[in-house]
């Protein structure tokens, strides 16, 4: 009989999960509270619990508790997969704010914000500089008055379109790319990084660039920012000192600056409302999760998180080779070391400590996003083999490693392989500028460009020789 498994949210990661039980013969069933896209699905289905049954140590079964409409239900699971990630619960912290109780005018948490015409002619603050704080100011600065953007660390800004007009992820998310980041001291990455965002603009002189250069943390993805900056309508400030009546004072200044709307971006926090903490505890922004997934100490690892993490580079496919090793270790194909040796794995993580190569992240689920998706896929044998492929097809080998790190990559082989990924990734450029080639442009050929081709071809195919040396 095909294993039963609860997946908790149906969201990306949990229509992932989906997916990957049913590929492995499982057999899902996911439970959605809300009434908008799930999985397999039961809508408007809250679950209260999720408890070990009397027998978890012989059998790691799961009492599942759900409530729908107004009725409860018990149900028995050999497995739970947790795809609620960790964008649950929105982070208001009005203490950190001095007379925000006497403010007159509207304040909200951004997972409120639905559309910039609340901003019109009216004076709006955004209070945090994350990819939410920033898309929004952006958008009321079209509409409103004025605009503060306050931000107490700073951050470096970039643009999605990148070198030559590429995107930006294609560009930057390369294994060789990433090798060669990983190979280099900290402090110089950190130069090469700072460098390479000033090359778009200065962020010291639009009051942007970070206050920490040591650790990164997420940059921002924009491309109308510094051009509403430099024509004003958006103001870069620092924390915020006071809130008044009807105007709030900045730290750099006594002045006052009236405000009509306030908009708090300042982020999530995430629990497991289901779940006991001597299950899963949440401390400090973290769990103890081996990988990011299984806790630690259980002595049967028939539950797992997918999603609760933030890798530098997309969370899609992070999720999905998060779900396709989690499903065979619920399956019992693949065996987890002792707890031991994973709880000293956890703490490890939790400590933070710089390794002196490469970059180093500022916040506990910061991770790398090659080399953690690699770890994954060399657990169940997915991971391209670039030695056998440089002997057998050199022009994926080379595409794979100087090429973007795209998600066809983890279906070359393995379970959930797919026979269409090879041309999917010797293809990916041409779908790309597909949706910008609308005109047809006819380019003349160049000795001095097809000669560049081909020493650079050279130069790869040293570079990877002393790379693998």
């Amino acid at each position: 009989m095909a294993k039963r498994v609860a997946i908790v949210g149906a969201g990306v990661t949990g229509l992932a999960s989906i997916k990957c039980c049913l590929e492995e013969g499982l057999k899902p069933t996911c439970f959605e509270r809300s009434d908008d896209l799930g999985g397999l699905w039961r809508f408007t289905t809250k679950v209260c619990s999720v408890r070990k049954r009397p027998d978890f140590t012989a059998t790691g079964q799961w009492e599942v508790v759900t409530l729908c409409e107004g009725r409860q239900e018990s149900a028995i699971f050999d497995g739970v997969m947790v795809c609620t990630g960790y964008l649950t619960n929105p982070y208001l912290p009005l203490d950190s704010f001095p007379g925000i109780n006497t403010f007159k005018g509207q304040y909200f948490h951004s997972r409120e914000y639905k559309h910039p015409d609340i901003f019109r002619d009216k004076n709006v603050l955004v209070i945090g500089m994350g990819n939410s704080g920033t898309d929004i100011a952006v958008e009321a600065s079209h509409l409103a008055k004025k605009v503060f953007l306050s931000t107490t660390g700073g951050a470096w800004v970039i643009s999605r379109v990148f070198d030559s007009g590429y995107p930006w992820d294609m560009v930057f998310m390369t294994r060789f790319q990433n090798t060669f980041r990983n190979s280099l001291p900290t402090p110089i990455v950190n130069w090469l990084i700072a460098r390479r965002m000033n090359s778009w603009f200065n962020h010291a002189n639009y009051g942007l660039i970070p206050e920490d250069r040591v650790q990164l943390r997420e940059p921002v993805l924009n491309d109308e920012l510094p051009g509403r900056i430099i024509t004003g309508k958006v103001l870069i400030k620092p924390r915020i000192k006071e809130v008044k009546e009807n105007s709030v004072v900045f730290s750099n200044t006594p002045k006052e600056e009236p405000i009509d709307i306030i908009v708090f971006a300042t982020g999530y926090t995430f629990a497991f409302p289901f779940l006991d903490e001597t299950i899963v505890k949440v401390e400090d922004g973290q769990a103890s999760l081996y990988k990011y997934i299984f806790p630690a100490h259980l002595p049967k690892p028939t539950l797992a998180v997918i999603g609760l993490i933030k890798p530098l580079g997309s969370l899609l496919p992070t999720g999905d080779t998060q779900a396709r090793w989690a499903v065979r270790v619920l399956k019992g194909v693949i065996k987890l070391p002792p707890s031991s040796i994973m709880i000293e794995e956890v703490n490890e993580r939790k400590q933070n400590k710089p390794s002196g190569f490469g970059l180093r992240y500022c916040k506990a689920l910061e991770t790398d996003y090659i080399t953690y998706v690699d770890e994954l896929l060399t657990a169940i044998n997915a991971k391209p083999n670039l030695f056998s492929l440089l002997l057998t097809d050199p022009r994926l080998a080379l595409a794979i490693f100087f090429g973007p790190c795209t998600p066809y990559q983890f279906r070359l082989t393995g379970p959930g392989k797919w026979e269409g990924a090879r041309n999917a990734i010797m293809t990916q450029w041409d779908r790309t500028f597909k949706a910008t080639k609308t005109r047809i442009v006819q380019e003349s050929p160049s000795l001095f460009a097809s000669l560049l081709k081909l020493f650079s071809f050279l130069a790869l195919l040293v570079a990877i020789f002393l790379i693998f040396l």
